[in-house]
């Protein structure tokens, strides 16, 4: 085969004759063999096909075509091969081969397994020849999908679109190339979508693994050339069909590839859809990302990077939700879920660098938490994450030294005792060399860290736990030095004074090695001696050295101390002749301070099972002598010591049990100093300011030393205690308001919480301090601490609010009394329905601080709509008042209020006189409004309790506290169109008054209908349920209000017409008699407020006032005189047919004839009366004959009433002379009398067309009697 290609590559037309020529002789010639000869045909034709002639490759197309369709049946090898031959030569003769293969790709038959293949290559291999004719391929295609039912035609069908797909993509991406620029991505769209939906609903639920990630392929790579609309149609059901196909197939990485195709798709068209699934997205992707990664199983490796690309596309768009989601994940102990996290977050990092800009904070705050991880795997996740980091800007960041730390650590770890049975386990050895590794690369190539590194990497040579970490750090430093002195950079001399104690740590490191007892005496003497006590930065450090010598010689270190306490330079400085001392000479207190730190470091460095044997009597022993120092420079060092021995011990005894008998006087030390320094800090001498800063800073890092933290460790929050100490140097006042409340946030963020309330309460006395300034110091950093700690605080809050009420009393500081107000509303942030429970049971009436801590309440329009809401709903539910029984000498029974109710509504006009409560009230407008009517309703005849009547009733009279409470309302919604008229019609007074109660509220639903008028709706709304309420009270104050609505146009205009003539419809039958004739009244006033909807309520209104008329249970004819009034009302709008109502039904027309009758003593002088007379006369005259005889009589009484209206004496005299109830009446002479007198030809015309055959009769008679 070889000689073969050889002589291909010189004479190519000849071997390639020859090839065809033995296979055409030898049609039988076995598989294999044929193959190799097809496979040197393809050869020859890749090399040399611009030598071979035209004739040549025309023949050779044939007979790759023929050796490809010969067999029916799929043989791979063979078919495989020809093939071939067809896609090389298509890389130059497309067309050729293109009419060739076409004629074998005929509309209504399934072609051959290899025509689909061949095409599907060849648009892989020639894309700028194949894109031109997919169109026509794909149309002829489509009808052949729906036909094929072979899995393995299914999954060449699949793979070809597919291949379709990827070419067209790749065309339009380079059109500048492209034979023909003019192509569309919406030329394929139609063909692809119905493609799409034939493998989406159909194949895609194959049984057979292979073919359903085929599938999944195309549909990726299809989704990038659907029409938009479609695409976002299918969202929801695409995506989470290719998500459940993980747990389907074993392999992912088609899945994953699928799915990054999808997404990029609908994020790069903007899609709102893939909002709502993003949150199954997430999930299914992290489950991916967790699942473990196989360097020798390539597709493994290939997934992971997929879906890597998947959590990339969807930070482009949803940057927030995603980085929450892997944020909250990385807080997961789970070792396979945290390494998932930290590969998507070390991903992001580095590929979405501008997205990721805004959140670098936010990622330094969150890493911390996987820093403490136990698992050599997480941490090995870790440091990839921070080289990074490291690369992009993070470490040069707050909270960086935290992660340069990190690597320092592991650069010391140790070696691995057991070899770990796992062969994937990260060995110590391992993570060590990645860490050395890391640590070299931010030296060598990260130039960015050189001023992050230098000189911070000298400050790990000396602690003791970083010793392995010796060589890479010294390397690295070498690498920095050269580099900077290379540059001649100004930083890279060290003044070590500066830099601390650096030089005294390198002695004690040194004699920590050093094994000569007595030359370690005389460097621990002569660093005593030598020290400069004076100053604070030598004193530490000479400390440090003397407690990392300890570690090594505990005994002699502590002999030394103890001699040194004693020496003669103690006692030179004291006494009567240390007043005359020079003024460079040491102080004896800055010695001490001296020996008192060294005793705190050789706690912390002494062997562990030393040290506890020691603690008492020589280490406490030596500086409790010092406790009750008021010397500042020794009050810090011992606050200093303490913790370091706290410290040290709380490490010893995980080891060992121990008995610490002096805990207790040491936590009142360090309590006592906790006080004294937050006194301090109030203080504005600026050197007391300064040194108060400096001991909280040393409490904090003690503090932290009890929770666990290395003494090196380093809190940005209290490091920011640094900057606070420089601005309070500052004078004005407002500044240091503002460093106090910076310097509270650090203080409460490591204060102990059974520490909190003493502090709270310390500061709650300085409210009232006499200097002004320390007063309002108290309040800012009291404020400060609430706002941070508060939420822990709930047992305590009625107390404080009991303080702060105490407080207010006294306080005459305007400034600090706005800043009580603020306490309180902290509070009630954070404990809200404690808060109010705790305010609503102060004792009634509110005294004046009562009403103010309500008032402060106002001022925030968030809580004040949430505290709105909740007394709502409790006003709505709660029982306003129960009757008690006053005396046992007088019968019946008292209303008496109850207090909650009451108190709430206190409480809701107090916080309503707080202007910023505005925003609340125009929120909660409409159920304000009804809660308090309801409420103004509940205070109708209500007394106060007995131990409240005698306790300034006027300003807790119940109806006063509704009244002033809505008027308040009214006017903090700026209705004061609605107030005015009210005040001059004196509508408040009339509230108040029960007899005149629903006058008053009728005045008040007269001015809302005239000046509120779009507020309506919702109040109507709110109102409605009240009137089922089983207080009557309730329900007669909201039936005034609605009876008056309806006397205006505005409730039609508004659309609640229907609500409220319903409403009223429903009164009608209360059983209470007011609301009954509220009803009435109401349902009458629709003639004035909307009479052009009479009409269409009339057989409702005629029943209700036929029914009120007919009242029994009406003492007083209240309800039958609204009835009355009502249908005299309703009777001027009513039409023709509705006037047959009257006439309809027995009941009604007795009803509303004798209500004609009665009405005529009062209307008889009225024109329209008149005129309403006549115009119902006729119907009159005709019931004359009706077959009820109650009628009958209903007709002659009203006719005889009416008589006088009508004008004439003759009709006047018959009516009276012939229409008496109790006498027969010969009908037809009667009228025939009657009709002398009248023409009444219209009338009686248009009753001919009346639907009621009778009246057609009658009228039919009484029409003859005029001929």
């Amino acid at each position: 085969r070889k000689s073969i290609l050889t002589l291909g590559n010189q004479q190519p037309d000849k071997v390639l004759s020859m090839c065809q020529d033995y296979l055409l002789k030898h049609p039988k010639l076995v598989v294999g063999h044929r193959v190799v000869v097809l496979q040197t045909i393809e050869l020859v034709v890749k090399n040399r096909i611009d030598d071979i002639s035209y004739p040549k490759i025309k023949s050779v197309i044939q007979l790759a075509s023929d050796e490809m369709t010969k067999s029916k049946e799929v043989v791979p090898e063979w078919q495989q091969a020809a093939s071939n031959i067809l896609v090389a030569v298509g890389n130059k003769y497309i067309n050729d081969i293109m009419e060739e293969i076409l004629g074998k790709f005929q509309p209504g038959v399934l072609p051959h397994f290899f025509v689909i293949q061949t095409l599907a290559n060849l648009s892989d291999s020639n894309v700028y020849g194949m894109v031109p004719f997919l169109s026509a391929i794909m149309g002829t295609m489509l009808p052949m999908l729906g036909m094929t039912k072979q899995d393995n035609m299914k999954w060449v069908f699949s793979s070809a679109l597919c291949r379709f797909s990827e070419s067209i993509l790749e065309y339009l991406a380079n059109l500048d190339k492209a034979p023909d620029p003019t192509v569309r991505k919406d030329t394929f769209s139609s063909e692809i979508y119905s493609a799409y939906d034939i493998l989406f609903n159909s194949w895609i639920q194959s049984r057979e693994s292979k073919l359903r990630l085929t599938v999944a392929e195309a549909l990726g790579s299809m989704s990038h050339l659907m029409a938009h609309d479609k695409l976002e149609e299918q969202l929801p059901k695409l995506l989470p069909t290719i998500l459940g196909l993980y747990k389907k197939n074993s392999e992912h990485y088609i899945i994953s590839k699928s799915l990054y195709q999808v997404l990029e798709a609908s994020v790069n068209m903007g899609s709102r859809v893939l909002e709502t699934q993003i949150d199954g997205l997430l999930v299914a992707l992290h489950q991916q990302i967790c699942s473990p990664m196989d360097f020798n199983n390539p597709p493994t490796v290939k997934n992971h990077n997929e879906v890597l690309r998947c959590f990339t596309i969807l930070a482009n768009t949803f940057t927030d939700r995603l980085m929450v989601f892997v944020l909250q994940r990385l807080e997961n102990s789970n070792e396979r879920n945290r390494m998932g996290s930290l590969a998507v977050l070390r991903h992001l990092i580095n590929s979405s660098t501008s997205i990721m800009e805004t959140k670098r904070l936010l990622i330094l705050a969150s890493i911390r938490q996987p820093l403490a991880d136990h698992s050599n795997k997480v941490k090995k996740r870790v440091v990839q994450v921070i080289s990074a980091m490291a690369h992009h800007g993070y470490l040069e960041l707050e909270g960086g030294d935290l992660l340069v730390r990190f690597i320092i650590q592991h650069c010391a770890l140790p070696d691995t005792y057991h070899r770990p049975p796992d062969p994937e386990e990260v060995t110590n050895e391992a993570l060590r060399s990645m860490c050395d590794n890391t640590l070299h690369l931010f030296t060598t190539t990260v130039g960015r860290l050189t001023d992050v590194l230098w000189p911070m990497l000298l400050c790990y040579l000396t602690p003791n736990q970083y010793a392995n970490a010796t060589t890479p750090l010294c390397k690295s430093l070498i690498l920095l030095a050269n580099k900077k002195q290379t540059a001649q950079e100004p930083n890279f001399i060290i003044d070590f004074n500066a830099q601390g104690s650096f030089l005294y740590r390198c002695i004690g490191v040194i004699l920590q090695q050093c094994y000569n007892k007595e030359l370690v005496r005389k460097q621990l003497q002569e660093m005593l001696i030598g020290t400069r006590h004076n100053d604070a930065i030598e004193r530490t450090g000479v400390a440090m050295g003397i407690g990392l010598c300890a570690s090594s010689h505990l005994d002699g270190t502590l002999e030394k101390l103890e001699e040194f306490g004693k020496s003669d330079a103690f006692r030179k400085a004291s006494g009567i002749f240390g007043l005359l001392k020079d003024k460079n000479d040491v102080d004896v207190e800055k010695m001490k301070s001296t020996l008192i730190l060294c005793y705190g470091y050789v706690a912390l460095h002494a062997p562990e099972d030393k040290l506890l044997t020691r603690i008492d009597s020589d280490i406490l022993h030596n500086i409790s002598k010092n406790f009750n120092t008021k010397d500042l420079t020794m009050k810090l060092s011992l606050i200093h010591s303490v913790g370091l021995i706290a410290k040290a011990i709380s490490k010893s005894v995980r080891k060992q049990g121990f008995l610490f008998s002096r805990k207790q006087e040491l936590m009142g030390v360090m309590m006592i100093s906790s006080a004294v320094l937050m006194n301090l800090s109030l203080s504005f001498f600026l050197s007391v300011r300064r040194a108060a800063i400096d001991c909280v800073y040393r409490l904090m890092y003690i503090q932290l030393c009890y929770e666990g933290f290395s003494l090196d460790y380093k809190d940005d929050s209290v490091e920011g205690l640094l900057d606070v100490r420089e601005k309070l140097s500052n004078p004005d006042h407002s500044v240091l308001y503002k460093t106090c409340s910076e310097l509270t946030k650090i203080i409460s963020k490591r204060l102990p919480q059974q520490q909190l309330s003493t502090l709270l309460f310390m500061l709650y006395d300085g409210l009232v301090d006499s200097q002004s300034n320390c007063s309002r110091a108290s309040s800012v950093i009291l404020n400060t601490l609430l706002k941070n700690r508060g939420a822990g605080l709930q047992d305590l809050v009625p107390e404080m609010l009991e303080v702060l009420h105490s407080r207010l009393q006294v306080i005459g500081e305007e400034q600090v009394k706005v800043a009580i107000g603020q306490s309180i509303l902290i509070l009630a942030t954070q404990h809200l329905q404690t808060v109010v429970n705790t305010l609503v049971a102060y004792p009634l009436p509110y005294d004046s601080w009562s009403c103010e801590m309500w008032i402060a309440l106002g001022a925030d329009s968030t809580l004040a709509l949430q505290i709105m809401e909740m007394m709502i709903e409790k006003l709505n539910v709660m029982v306003p008042f129960v009757d008690k029984k006053e005396s046992m000498l007088r019968p019946g029974l008292t209303k008496v209020t109850t207090s909650q109710p009451l108190a709430m509504t206190c409480a809701l006009r107090e916080m309503m006189l707080n202007g910023q409560s505005a925003e609340a009230v125009a929120h909660l407008f409409p159920k304000l409004f009804s809660a308090l009517l309801v409420r103004l309703g509940s205070s109708v005849g209500v007394q106060l309790p007995k131990d409240l009547n005698n306790i300034c009733v006027s300003l807790c009279c119940v109806l006063r506290v509704a009244v002033e409470a809505l008027r308040i309302l009214l006017g903090r919604a700026q209705l004061d169109a609605v107030v005015k008229p009210l005040d001059q019609d004196g509508a408040w007074d009339k509230m108040k008054d029960p007899q005149q109660h629903t006058t008053g509220v009728t005045l008040l639903s007269r001015a809302m209908a005239k000046h509120a008028g779009p507020r309506l709706p919702a109040i109507v709304e709110s109102l409605c349920p009240s009137l089922c309420n089983i207080y009557e009270c309730q329900r007669i104050t909201v039936t005034a209000f609605f009876s008056e609505l309806l006397n205006h146009h505005v409730v039609t205009e508004l659309m609640i017409l229907d609500m409220l003539m319903n409403n009223m419809m429903e009164r009608i039958t209360d059983t209470c008699g007011t609301v009954r004739m509220l009803a009435v009244r109401g349902l009458g006033n629709i003639a004035v407020g909307s009479p052009e909807k009479v009409n269409k309520y009339a057989k409702e209104l005629l029943a209700a006032m036929s029914s009120g008329m007919e009242e029994k249970d009406d003492p007083g004819k209240l309800i039958t005189l609204e009835a009355m009034s009502g249908m005299s009302k309703i009777l001027l709008y009513l039409d023709q047919k509705n006037v047959h109502l009257l006439v309809e039904n027995d009941e009604i027309r007795c009803a509303s004839i004798m209500l004609l009758g009665n009405l005529s003593k009062f209307g008889s002088g009225e024109p329209v009366f008149k005129d309403q007379i006549h115009n119902v006369l006729v119907s009159l005259l005709l019931h004359l004959s009706d077959p009820n005889p109650q009628v009958v009589k209903a007709c002659k009484y009203a006719m005889r009433i009416c008589a006088p209206v009508i004008g004439s004496e003759q009709i006047s005299a018959m009516f009276q002379k012939h229409l008496l109830e109790e006498k027969g009446l010969h009908y037809g002479e009667f009228i025939n009398d009657l009709t002398k007198y009248l023409v009444w030809s219209k009338s009686l015309v248009m009753l001919l067309q009346d639907p009621d055959p009778l009246v057609r009769v009658k009228a039919a008679e009484a029409m003859g009697h005029f001929h």
